[in-house]
């Protein structure tokens, strides 16, 4: 994973630990959140496959 995405995926998590923590629970902020680091998981996965995908290919032409 990028490291802004890291980056960003850690303020998601501290958003997510004070909306919990808040005397009035605030659902709407804390599932907000929530989205947000399950897309930046997803997103970074699958641009991790993608540049493998690429270097297996790259792998197999050179080869040949």
């Amino acid at each position: 994973m990028d490291k802004y995405l890291l980056i960003i995926l850690m303020f998601m998590i501290a958003g997510m630990i004070i909306a919990i923590t808040r005397e009035p629970f605030i659902p709407g902020l804390f599932y907000a959140m929530l989205g947000g680091a399950i897309i930046i998981i997803i997103y970074g996965s699958m641009k991790n496959r993608r540049e493998h995908n690429e270097k297996k290919r790259e792998n197999r032409r050179s080869k040949k």
